[in-house]
C-alpha cells in the first residue's frame, strides 16, 4: 500500500512539475508576441476588440461570453458553445478573471493567458484542467 500511495504521489508531483514548465515556456514565448501586455501579477492580455462601457468592480455580477482553452488548445468549457452566456459576481471566480474584467469596458472582448496561481493553482479542476496548468480564455464582457 505504501508503494502504491509513494507512486501516486511521484506522479501527481511530475504532472505538477511538467505542467508548470508548459505553461511557464508558454507564456514566455506569448509575451514576446505584438499586441500582449503582461501585468506585474503575470496575467497576459490581448485586446480583441476594445468596447466603451463602464469597467466593472470586484463586486459586481457581469455577464460574460466566453471560450476557455488549455495551451495545447482542448477547449474545457465555452459558454459561446452553449449559446448561452454566464452571469457571475466578479468576486468569485478565478483570480485571474477578477483581475482582468475589472481592466475591461463592457463591449470589450481580450484573450487572456492566465498562469497557474492566477487559475487553479496546484488543484485539478474537472476532467481536463491539470494541476498547475496555464489556461487561455477569449472573453466578452457583454454587461455589469
Amino acid at each position: 500500500m505504501m508503494n502504491l500511495f509513494e507512486r501516486l504521489n511521484r506522479q501527481k508531483e511530475e504532472k505538477l512539475r511538467a505542467n508548470l514548465e508548459a505553461g511557464l515556456a508558454f507564456l514566455a514565448e506569448n509575451g514576446m508576441r505584438e499586441g500582449v501586455t503582461t501585468l506585474p501579477s503575470g496575467l497576459q492580455y490581448e485586446v480583441l476588440v476594445e468596447g466603451t462601457g463602464n469597467m466593472p468592480a470586484a463586486h459586481d455580477s457581469v455577464t460574460c461570453h466566453y471560450h476557455g482553452t488549455l495551451i495545447d488548445g482542448k477547449v474545457f468549457d465555452s459558454s459561446v458553445q452553449r449559446g448561452q452566456p454566464a452571469t457571475f459576481p466578479l468576486n468569485r471566480v478565478i483570480s485571474g478573471w477578477t483581475e482582468a474584467l475589472q481592466l475591461m469596458r463592457v463591449g470589450s472582448k481580450w484573450r487572456l493567458f492566465l498562469p497557474p496561481h492566477l487559475a487553479y493553482g496546484e488543484q485539478q479542476a474537472g476532467a481536463l484542467i491539470g494541476p498547475n496548468s496555464t489556461l487561455i480564455f477569449e472573453v466578452e464582457l457583454l454587461g455589469i
